[in-house]
């Protein structure tokens, strides 16, 4: 099997070229490779690979900046998405795309089915929406993969930046009203990568029947602030994690107060789901 890897730099494009060994040849681009803000090139590059499979790890992610940048992020999180999944129609490839729990206003007082209707409420939310909604359309075997709060120790993430800041400070202020499931990039590599076995004994006809979208996030949940107050356990730092009200953090996007996926589909399936403290232990140590 050839397959495609786009963002292989990123922080589960890292973790993907690791946990994909064994599958195949693996092609991994990272943006100097292929930019996907070039849409001719994500078009070129897939009709010259004629891959069996596509996976795109790699994504617009600055929430924040995404509001000033709409059409870069439109063009990275939608257009080249939506560009990948016809081409891998043509030539016969199956798509495996990752997406964000960041499609969801954030008011429902439960978990997130995939069933729940999507309805963001900043740019990036939008275009990673778009992104889903092209794939789906395009006719392309797929899965579509949503996942939430994602770090690792690699890249731009709120662990980094609680680990650099309780360096600095003897008390660090966190956002307290806003619930999920802080998800390790290597959970989601590896879960990937267990489905895309099975996928590969299924031949064409797991793809018939498996295709859709999946929510794939760590079990349990907790607060920005609750996250933040388990790095420092982890760490043995003893910077004071203070709960604030978002209200007190502006930023350029709002976030969605609810942030929980309910990953049953996804479990019942293919396979179960670590729980985030377990998963931040073994990312820390």
């Amino acid at each position: 099997m050839k397959i495609l890897l786009t963002g292989a730099d990123g922080q589960v494009g890292y973790e993907l070229l690791r946990c994909l060994q064994g599958l195949g040849e693996i092609v991994a681009c990272n943006r100097a490779r292929l930019d996907l803000a070039d849409l001719d090139a994500v078009r070129d590059a897939v009709r010259a690979l004629r891959p069996d499979l596509i996976v795109n790890a790699a994504a617009y992610t600055a929430v924040d900046r995404a509001e000033s940048e709409p059409e870069l992020a439109l063009r990275v999180n939608a257009q080249a998405p939506g560009v990948m999944a016809l081409q891998a129609r043509e030539v016969g490839a199956a798509l495996v795309h990752f997406s964000t729990d960041y499609v969801f206003s954030g008011d429902k007082e439960g978990p997130y089915t995939e069933g729940d209707r999507a309805s963001p409420i900043n740019v990036y939310g939008e275009t990673k929406l778009l992104g889903e909604q092209a794939i789906i359309a395009s006719g392309a075997p797929y899965l579509i993969l949503r996942t939430s709060w994602v770090y690792g120790m690699r890249g731009n993430n709120f662990l980094r930046t609680m680990l650099r800041l309780a360096a600095e400070r003897e008390e660090v202020r966190v956002v307290d009203d806003q619930v999920g499931a802080p998800t390790w990039s290597r959970t989601v590599a590896q879960t990937t990568a267990h489905i895309l076995v099975q996928a590969q004994a299924g031949g064409p006809r797991w793809w018939r029947e498996q295709r859709g979208t999946y929510h794939l996030a760590a079990q349990g949940e907790t607060s920005w602030a609750g996250f933040a107050q388990a790095i420092m356990e982890e760490s043995g730092s003893a910077c004071r994690v203070a709960p604030i009200p978002s209200s007190a953090y502006p930023a350029a996007a709002r976030r969605p107060r609810n942030s929980r996926l309910d990953c049953s589909k996804l479990t019942q399936r293919f396979c179960r789901l670590p729980d985030w403290r377990e998963s931040l232990a073994l990312c820390m140590h």
